[in-house]
């Protein structure tokens, strides 16, 4: 399988050249939208992977400023999400009014189902078009690239590539998320086994270097930064929250490429409360949502609310853009390679 790789429209990106692409893509107008979400109000329930203490600091601010809406959480990693949201279509109603999760395959099998609401968010225009999904059923709330971490005390000269990791003199030393578990780690198996220049022998040599396999990003960053796996596979606001802790970790951004994930937002076709899910969505994707997500150590989806203390320039980075169709369709074969190889 093939894939694209270009450089993302990030942070720096002028925002005429995003209000271009935006308008280009035309999804559903946000306009009569925006303006009929003024008065939402009432009780929304969100399904979300974020970590609960960020979603907590989140919702309050919203609630905050939308005191007439009651946000309930919901929260779990993206597979059990996943599999809570498959039992209730066959129960009858999905039980939740906006989905915040980790990955676009995600959104993409649901907008095939037919299970979310067309909506763009009211500032569409200020957004990096890579993660407004052109159909406009979801949108891209953070950019969360996945690194290789390592401890600053044990390892010296630290891998810079993904190929790296395939060495035999890393066996035993390596940490990774549970693709079963975690959306970004199924995201990123898909993403290497469809690069030409890693693909599935990569995958072999990563997995024949013993990893051990922890449940979610979490444990992995914490491993890394205890040294009782040196090297771990992870998101990157993780190294950055444990570094700032004082804990011996950095990351290197791999120079064969580096996958990310948006963490989207969609409001589900059924919900209960749309017109608080579309305020809500908004509120993610807008200046003071997105100045939020750069507080708790995320880049950013828009231009105008700059980037974490310590964060690289998206411009700096050889950023995976794969094709999402593709992605969507081949990541649960990617997910049972992976397993296969594990055992």
């Amino acid at each position: 399988m093939s894939s694209l790789r270009r450089p993302l429209v990030g942070v720096v990106a002028s925002l005429a050249v995003i209000t271009t692409l935006a308008a280009c893509s035309e999804p559903a107008e946000p306009t009569s939208d925006a303006a009929s979400s003024e008065s939402a109000s009432g009780t929304l329930t969100v399904y979300t992977s974020e970590p609960q203490a960020k979603i907590d600091a989140l919702n309050a601010e919203f609630m905050a400023e939308n005191p007439d809406i009651d946000v309930q959480v919901y929260r779990a990693g993206t597979g059990d999400l996943n599999a809570r949201i498959a039992s209730e279509r066959e129960t009858g109603k999905i039980g939740a009014d906006v989905l915040l999760t980790a990955d676009a395959p995600t959104f993409e099998g649901y907008k095939t189902d037919e299970l979310l609401m067309q909506y763009t968010p009211a500032d569409v225009a200020a957004l990096n078009p890579d993660v407004v999904d052109p159909d406009g059923y979801y949108v891209g709330t953070r950019i969360i690239p996945t690194v290789i971490a390592y401890n600053t005390g044990a390892v010296t000269a630290p891998p810079t590539s993904w190929k790296e990791l395939a060495d035999p003199k890393y066996k035993g030393q390596i940490t990774l998320p549970n693709p079963d578990v975690s959306g970004a780690a199924a995201f990123n198996t898909a993403v290497w086994l469809s690069e030409e220049s890693l693909g599935q022998p990569w995958l072999e040599g990563l997995v024949a270097n013993e990893p051990v396999v922890a449940e979610s990003n979490g444990p992995v960053g914490q491993a890394v930064a205890a040294g009782t796996q040196p090297i771990g596979i992870v998101v990157d606001y993780l190294v950055r929250e444990l570094a700032a802790k004082g804990s011996p970790i950095a990351a290197s951004y791999p120079s064969d490429g580096v996958p990310y994930i948006s963490q989207p937002a969609g409001i589900f076709s059924d919900s209960a409360n749309p017109e608080a899910a579309k305020k809500y969505v908004d509120f993610l994707v807008g200046k003071r949502g997105q100045e939020i997500a750069v507080e708790q150590q995320y880049l950013p989806v828009r231009a105008d609310v700059g980037t974490p203390e310590g964060a690289p320039a998206l411009g700096d980075l050889t950023l995976l853009n794969p094709d999402l169709a593709e992605i969507s369709a081949f990541q649960p074969e990617a997910v049972k390679r992976f397993n296969e190889l594990v055992g």
